[in-house]
């Protein structure tokens, strides 16, 4: 997912006829895949249908579900027109945290798209409280260019706007946030994402490129190569923080996963009205790697 390169991109394992299989048993599978995340898609019930879903999914990390991601989501629903099993054009996804709009293009080398409104707006860090965070990928108060934010659509991640130089030098430590004892409302996903990144000057206000690196280690995910939910986020926070238009439209790529060797681009728009992100669009390309069968535990 978010390459149009196979053995680049974020690796998403999609399993089809899990129909009757406990939450043990897809927590399992998921395991045995290993990757950051694995997904059960479904049938919409009927009544499920008729609330606008046109399928429904489940989504796990290796050990546990969560209610929404992006590069599942997208990868998802590229699988599933590829299958047959949705017609191409704006569909309706059901997951855990609701209804999330995708876009399906009728040609598998398009893009696929996802919309999701902001769930915590964008909201600033204390200066300490930044610090503290930095503190957890190698880096200092001093490595900050801007304030530190918490925003999230489905998912809620932190964000540290740094210099390039700072990013290549971000390393996980492997301790979390919860560690340090901050009282940050927002961040109420089990996770502890960290979203380090670096905007690059293009001269162009609308179009913006941004290179990213993504540590979640509260799903025990040392660094993340390509990353739709936070990237959906990164866009309350280029609109909070200035970055971004207050009003109307700013397009964003993100480059991410190149220091693990995966390099991912993920395409982001995001709306605002004054001076407030109202709706968030993340797109990437998928490529096809394998298909098999695997047993059931």
């Amino acid at each position: 997912m978010f390459t149009d390169q196979a053995f680049s991109g974020n690796p998403l394992a999609v399993v089809y006829g899990s129909e009757g299989l406990s939450t043990e048993q897809l927590r399992r599978i998921a395991m045995e895949f290993n990757l950051s995340e694995t997904t059960f898609p479904y049938d919409p019930t009927s009544e499920e249908r008729e609330s606008g879903a046109d399928y429904r999914v489940r989504i796990f990390t290796p050990t546990e579900e969560i209610p929404f991601a992006g590069h599942p989501t997208l990868g998802t629903a590229w699988s599933l027109r590829r299958a047959g099993r949705i017609e191409p054009g704006a569909r309706h996804q059901l997951c855990g945290a609701g209804l999330i709009g995708v876009q399906v293009s009728d040609d598998e080398r398009g893009r696929v798209e996802l919309s999701a409104a902001p769930r915590d707006h964008a909201e600033a860090l204390r200066p300490d409280d930044a610090a503290a965070v930095a503190s957890l990928v190698g880096l200092t108060a001093h490595d900050l260019v801007a304030d530190g934010y918490g925003a999230g659509c489905g998912l809620s991640w932190l964000y540290l706007q740094v210099s390039r130089e700072a990013l290549d030098r971000s390393r996980p430590s492997g301790r979390r946030v919860s560690e340090l004892g901050l009282d940050l409302p927002f961040l109420r996903d089990p996770y502890d994402g960290i979203a380090v990144y670096a905007v690059e000057e293009t001269g162009v206000p609308s179009a913006l490129r941004v290179e990213a690196r993504v540590y979640v280690p509260g799903y025990g995910i040392p660094e993340d190569p390509a990353t739709g939910s936070a990237a959906a986020g990164l866009g309350l926070v280029l609109v909070a923080s200035g970055v971004a238009a207050g009003e109307g439209e700013t397009s964003y790529t993100i480059s991410q996963g190149v220091a693990m060797g995966r390099p991912s681009t993920l395409h982001g728009r995001v709306e605002a009205s004054d001076g407030r992100a109202t709706l968030v669009h993340v797109s990437g390309h998928v490529v096809p790697v394998t298909t098999g069968t695997i047993a059931i535990p």
